[in-house]
C-alpha cells in the first residue's frame, strides 16, 4: 500500500533560460534557449513523492490565471489529491526565473505571488488529511507561521515531519523541536549553524549543532557527494551516484520527495537516503524541475545497477 504523504508548500511556474554561463551583475549573455516548466519547491516535492510511489495530498495556493490552471492540470496528471489547493482571489501564481549554465549549475529568483498567502487557516481546513499521513513534508517558500502550524498539526497526528529549510533562513527552536528529519544543503546548514560545510568534519559539526536544537535527525545534502546523515546514534555519509549532470534545478526537491516516500514505507533512514540519492541523481540528468522527477521503476533500476 502506498504511504500517504502530505506536502504543504509552494507552486510556481519556472521560466527557464539555458545559457553558456550564469550572467554576472550588469552582464548580458547571448545564445540562450528559453522554456517553461512547472515548479515551486512544494509542488516539485509533491510530484516527486507521487512518482516515487507515494499517495500525495498537496496543500497550496495558486492564482486565478493560466499558470495556476496549468499547475493544477499537471498535479492531477501525476495523481495528486488537490482538494486543498486553493485559488487565491487576489494574488497571481508564483513565478521563478531560472538561469541554467552549460555545466548544469543554476541561479534562481522567485516572485512568490499566491504562495505568500498560504495561511494557517488553509492548513487547519486540511487537518483531516494529516490524520493518516505517514510523513508531512515542508519547505520555506510559504509563510513561516503556516509551516509551523503544519509541523505542529503533523506532530499531534503522529506523522513524521520532514523540513527542507529552503530557501535558507534562521529558524526558531520551537519549530526545530517538531522536526523528525531536517534536510538542509550545505548553504542552508551554514545559515542555520554558522558552520561552513566543506568536508566530513564540518558536516558533522553542523549536524551536531542542529541536533542540539532538538531535531531528531539531520540529512545534509552534498550534491554529487551524496548526503551526510546524523542522529543521536552517530554520523555517516551516504554516497551519491555518478551521473552526467545537465541541470541541477530541483534535485534537492526530488531528494526530499523520494525521502518522504521511503521513510513512509518504513525504511531505515540510511536506506531512505540512498533511495533519495538515486532519485536526485536521475533528476540532474534532465532539464526542468518537475519534468526531471523520476518514476519509481527508474529509481529502483538505478539502485539495482549500483548494487
Amino acid at each position: 500500500m502506498k504511504p500517504h504523504i502530505v506536502v504543504v508548500g509552494s507552486s510556481n511556474t519556472d521560466l527557464i533560460m539555458r545559457v553558456p554561463r550564469i550572467p554576472r551583475p550588469g552582464e548580458t549573455v547571448l545564445g540562450g534557449h528559453f522554456s517553461t516548466a512547472p515548479g515551486g519547491k512544494g509542488a516539485n516535492q509533491a510530484v516527486a513523492a507521487a512518482r516515487a510511489g507515494g499517495r500525495v495530498t498537496f496543500i497550496a495556493r495558486v492564482g486565478r490565471d493560466s499558470f495556476g490552471a496549468q499547475a493544477l492540470a499537471g498535479f492531477r496528471r501525476d495523481g495528486l489529491d488537490v482538494r486543498h489547493v486553493r485559488h487565491d482571489p487576489e494574488a497571481p501564481s508564483g513565478v521563478a526565473l531560472i538561469f541554467v549554465a552549460a555545466d548544469g549549475q543554476n541561479s534562481i529568483a522567485v516572485a512568490g505571488g499566491a504562495n505568500a498567502n498560504l495561511s494557517v487557516a488553509d492548513v487547519q481546513r486540511a487537518r483531516r488529511a494529516f490524520a493518516n499521513a505517514r510523513a508531512v513534508l515542508l519547505q520555506l517558500e510559504t509563510p513561516l507561521a503556516t509551516v509551523d502550524a503544519a509541523a505542529a498539526l503533523a506532530a499531534r497526528c503522529g506523522a513524521r515531519v520532514i523540513l527542507n529549510p529552503a530557501p535558507a533562513r534562521e529558524l526558531p527552536d520551537a519549530l526545530l523541536r517538531r522536526v523528525s528529519v531536517l534536510t538542509p544543503n550545505e548553504l542552508e546548514a551554514e545559515t542555520l549553524t554558522g558552520v561552513k560545510v566543506r568536508d566530513a568534519r564540518s558536516a558533522k559539526k553542523a549536524a551536531r549543532r542542529l541536533l542540539e536544537h532538538g531535531v531528531e535527525a539531520v540529512v545534509i545534502t552534498l550534491g554529487a557527494r551524496g548526503a551526510w546523515v546524523a542522529t543521536a546514534a552517530g554520523d555517516k555519509r551516504v554516497p551519491g551516484f555518478r551521473v552526467r549532470a545537465v541541470d541541477t534545478t530541483a534535485a534537492g526537491d526530488v531528494f526530499n520527495g523520494a525521502l518522504a516516500v521511503a521513510l513512509g514505507e518504513g525504511r531505515s533512514l540510511l536506506d531512505a537516503v540512498r533511495f533519495a540519492n538515486a532519485a536526485a541523481a536521475i533528476s540532474v540528468t534532465r532539464l526542468g524541475a518537475q519534468p526531471s522527477a523520476p518514476k519509481r521503476a527508474e529509481i529502483e533500476r538505478l539502485l539495482r545497477r549500483a548494487a
